[in-house]
């Protein structure tokens, strides 16, 4: 029988979480629930499992704007966050909305109903599952949460060691004493180099080409001391707007003088390094944020290169062997476990295929209106954040605007809203042109395409988003329909 409610969110994740609280603050008055395919919430926070895994934002404007989240580290770690999220979620009485073990195979709207009929499966019993609403929201993040990003290594079947993707961690993996080889040079690796330094014979970062790294205080002492003389909810309020006016004037000034803030990072790298260490290894040949920068705390990857108990090679690989690397070079790295950290595999809607009145939508195919609906598809929005500053400022955003929306859809006595564009709107560029980061230009053909005009041009600013997302709900770019039938024997969910 097929459970019916206003909404369906299907994530349970940052950005699934964030929409359910924010629902239920503004729209008390709707149904809905949370299909998330795991067992557990916390979206990326509950997948990955490697070492030392943490967020790249301080914790102050990574939360919920709604839900303060004070800690005392800046960097907060995989399990820290999961926390949060699962606190967030009992708070606001999400964690009770919440269906786990439900992968969703499709979803389709009938204009006669106005109305989602979502398919899926319970993954532990093989019962097929039917879940219909009226608004249909995606909160699965951007990439492939099956599989990572493998290269097609030549003779990896030769290698007698153990090989591992991040993404999929092996429990209780035994790396100490072992000479270990991490392949990637992103976010992953300057995070797994320190966090597994300290035990292993020896471990190497290997990379085809060099990163910026900035160093982030794991340690606020300001924050501190204002604690011990003003409110949480103060210090909180104050903080909050610092943090996220240093995070995008770093930005800023990379984009307006880049030649500067190269020279700012690659001086302050080389000065934790020591003056006679090798920069080739840390100095990119794009410049600052062309790609995402890599934070770390307190300098822990330069301080356990700097004792050697971690080296950095750069080169490619020639080839994997019995007992290790061989690069390009011609030099051989030995390795007892190798870790491929080379990136996501970019996946739209979690794979979910939609379609409206059973024909099929192709996000790539379609543009993004306000970075949060999708062309032409009703009573549909995702959620994706930001790519230069932390996800959930984005997030925050788009889910306010989300229930505006829905709410909105009540006072004009209306069943259905979609995003239509005006003629010759569209461009080639998807929702993240700009970035080069591999995992990017390997999958941007999935994303959705950019528009021309401010409300179909994904900016990823965000003064500009929020002056875009607080204005009226009404625009000439959305059209509001009637329903035309009601939908006969469904049971409303509790």
């Amino acid at each position: 029988m097929q459970k019916e409610y206003d909404v369906v969110i299907i994530g349970a994740g940052l950005s699934g979480i964030g929409m359910g609280c924010q629902l239920t603050q503004q729209s008390p008055h709707k149904s809905f629930t949370i299909l998330e395919r795991r067992q557990a919430l916390g979206g990326t926070w509950d997948l990955f499992r490697y070492p030392g895994i943490r967020s790249d934002s301080d914790v102050i404007s990574f939360g919920f704007k709604f839900s303060p989240w004070n800690s005392n580290q800046v960097l907060a770690a995989g399990e820290s966050i999961k926390s949060y999220l699962k606190d967030t979620a009992e708070k606001f009485g999400i964690d009770q909305k919440i269906q786990y073990g439900i992968k969703i195979n499709s979803a389709n709207f009938s204009t006669r109903t106005n109305r989602w009929t979502v398919d899926a499966i319970d993954e532990a019993t093989g019962e097929v599952c039917q879940f219909g609403c009226n608004y249909l929201i995606t909160a699965t993040g951007y990439y492939n949460h099956d599989q990572g990003y493998t290269p097609k290594y030549q003779g990896l079947e030769n290698f007698k060691g153990q090989f591992v993707h991040p993404q999929h961690w092996p429990e209780n993996l035994d790396y100490k004493n072992k000479r270990v080889v991490v392949i990637g040079s992103g976010a992953t690796a300057v995070t797994l180099i320190p966090a597994m330094a300290n035990e292993t014979a020896h471990i190497t970062m290997l990379q085809r080409s060099p990163s910026y790294v900035i160093n982030v205080p794991n340690t606020d002492k300001l924050v501190d001391a204002c604690r011990k003389v003003l409110s949480e909810e103060l210090v909180y309020k104050i903080f909050r707007k610092r943090n996220i006016f240093m995070q995008r004037g770093i930005y800023k000034l990379s984009r307006r003088f880049p030649n500067k803030m190269r020279s700012f990072l690659l001086s302050n790298a080389q000065k934790a390094l020591g003056e006679h260490y090798d920069m080739s290894h840390f100095t990119p040949k794009y410049m600052p944020w062309d790609e995402r920068l890599c934070a770390i705390p307190d300098n822990d990857l330069f301080a356990v290169i700097r004792e050697g108990k971690a080296s950095v090679v750069t080169d490619h690989i020639e080839c994997f062997t019995e007992k290790g690397i061989l690069l390009k070079s011609g030099e051989m790295l030995d390795a007892d476990i190798i870790v491929s950290a080379t990136g996501l595999e970019l996946q739209m809607l979690g794979g979910i295929q939609i379609s409206v009145d059973k024909e099929q939508i192709k996000p790539n195919e379609k543009m993004s209106y306000k970075g949060t609906l999708i062309q032409d598809v009703p009573n549909f929005a995702y959620l994706f954040g930001y790519t230069n500053a932390p996800w959930t400022l984005k997030i925050d955003l788009a889910c306010d605007y989300i229930c505006r929306l829905i709410n909105e859809l009540d006072v004009r006595q209306m069943a259905a809203v979609k995003a239509v564009a005006p003629i010759n709107e569209k461009t080639e560029h998807s929702i993240v042109y700009g970035m080069q980061s591999g995992y990017v230009q390997r999958g941007d053909w999935v994303l959705p395409r950019q528009g021309k005009s401010s409300e179909w041009f994904v900016s990823h600013n965000l003064e500009k988003d929020t002056e875009m997302f607080n204005q009226s709900v009404d625009s000439p770019n959305l059209v509001w329909s009637v329903v035309l039938e009601k939908p006969k024997g469904k049971v409303k969910a509790a």
